[in-house]
């Protein structure tokens, strides 16, 4: 990641296929702002110590709530508070953007098969 380059989302995107592995893009502070492609259902989750944005870049993006859903399309932005179980979802591919604390971990305190750390796109 350079700092003297715009970033252009799309052709970062376009760069890698793997689903469900987020790719960071940029540090702000003590922040990440990664990109990832989704589909299917991913594990039920919690962040204990931090709220997670979820922008949706292209396709459809479900949070599952144990209170309900919260169905996301292009443009659109939702932040999970800290603490609040939720399992992403997408029937078709989404792209979706996340912006969240350095070291992250994206299962929250489900672990498992799943746990991914972000590489550098």
């Amino acid at each position: 990641m350079t700092t003297q380059q715009a970033v252009n989302i799309a052709r970062k995107l376009s760069e890698f296929d793997e689903q469900w592995a987020p790719r960071r893009i940029a540090r702000v502070n003590d922040y990440e702002v990664k990109i990832a492609k989704l589909q299917g259902e991913f594990v039920w989750h919690t962040h204990e110590d931090t709220d997670e944005l979820f922008l949706v870049i292209s396709g459809t993006l479900t949070i599952q709530l144990r209170d309900g859903d919260v169905v996301l399309g292009a443009g659109e932005m939702y932040v999970v508070p800290r603490g609040v179980e939720h399992c992403p979802r997408a029937g078709a591919e989404a792209a979706i953007l996340l912006f969240e604390p350095t070291g992250t971990v994206n299962t929250g305190d489900a672990g498992g098969d799943r746990t991914r750390e972000p590489v550098d796109a």
